[in-house]
């Protein structure tokens, strides 16, 4: 593929989602992500698109919402292994509440598998995944369907949440900065998240990288409320993720990352020379067990150590200043 030809799929690529990582546009149009990267500043040099945190956005600062069409074929990768590790935090018996969203979505086949749950939603795709699982009571807030992302919205589904009380929360977004937190293009959708998490002891947050350091226009759920997040490892250039996870982590933010380890049992991983990993917070984090009795978080084999995370984010940022 010309060069021409790349920049034309890539910017038909950012008009039509909004938001696209350097992963995935190396991805569509089968060359490096350091050729991507190139064209990418072509393109911002010609104003036609915005280079940011990894990937490329419409120009104009605020990224907007993607389609559920262009969202569910985005970083799909990313959202399973993200799916998967969120997955190990809920237990027999439990009642949460899952927000809507693709990586939401993921989370929901995963849920299926989990006796005696109760999943409180306001998505019909959340809901019509757990819809044959047997040993999972799914109820639906009430509201009017938003087509764009098949989520229930408007008074009806915030009327339904008051009074609830539930172990956890699981959200997503369109962006999430250390600054802002989680934040949404929709009023709507954004005052129904609201609720979700009134109703929850704690708020897991479910978001690749490529949602890291993008700021939209709704606050959902401000840093300070936000007890864990979710999200996949950026790749090694990706300054700006790295940073503002070390930023969030700063804010309390406890930071679970999915990376190759993550597919990999405890056995695999001695099979190969290397130690099991578990989730550690970063410098900063707060942590708490579930029922808010302090203490350690009792955590599945499955979740990843971020202390490597950490290192290198203070080495790269290092690096940075120097430059």
């Amino acid at each position: 593929m010309f060069a021409a030809e790349r920049r034309q799929l890539i910017l038909e690529m950012v008009r039509a989602n909004g938001a696209v990582s350097l992963r995935e546009l190396a991805r569509v149009v089968q060359t490096s992500e350091v050729t991507v990267r190139r064209d990418v500043r072509a393109l911002e040099a010609e104003g036609l698109l915005d280079r940011r945190h990894g990937g490329a956005v419409l120009p104009g600062g605020f990224t907007r919402e993607s389609g559920f069409p262009q969202k569910s074929h985005l970083a799909t990768a990313e959202k399973t292994a993200i799916a998967d590790l969120a997955a190990g935090l809920v237990g027999e018996g439990e009642a949460v509440v899952v927000g809507a969203g693709t990586t939401t979505q993921e989370l929901a086949r995963r849920l299926a598998r989990v006796p005696g749950l109760t999943v409180v939603t306001n998505s019909l795709l959340v809901a019509q995944a757990l819809a044959h699982a047997n040993r999972v009571e799914v109820v639906m807030t009430g509201g009017t369907l938003r087509g764009s992302n098949y989520a229930l919205v408007g008074s009806g589904a915030e009327q339904s949440l008051q009074g609830l009380r539930v172990s956890r929360a699981f959200l997503s977004g369109t962006g999430l900065t250390a600054e802002r937190g989680l934040s949404t293009s929709n009023m709507l959708s954004a005052s129904v998240d609201r609720a979700l998490v009134q109703a929850a002891a704690e708020v897991v947050v479910l978001a690749d990288h490529t949602k890291l350091g993008s700021d939209t226009m709704f606050q959902t759920v401000p840093t300070e409320l936000i007890t864990r997040l979710v999200t996949d490892e950026p790749p090694a250039h990706d300054e700006r993720s790295a940073t503002e996870l070390q930023a969030l982590a700063d804010q309390g933010v406890e930071i679970t990352v999915a990376g190759p380890e993550s597919e990999c049992s405890d056995e695999q991983l001695a099979a190969q020379g290397r130690r099991p990993r578990r989730d550690m917070p970063l410098p900063g984090q707060r942590r708490t067990q579930p029922g808010g009795h302090g203490g350690p978080t009792p955590l599945g084999p499955q979740l990843r150590s971020a202390a490597s995370l950490a290192e290198g984010t203070a080495a790269r940022v290092a690096d940075m200043r120097r430059r």
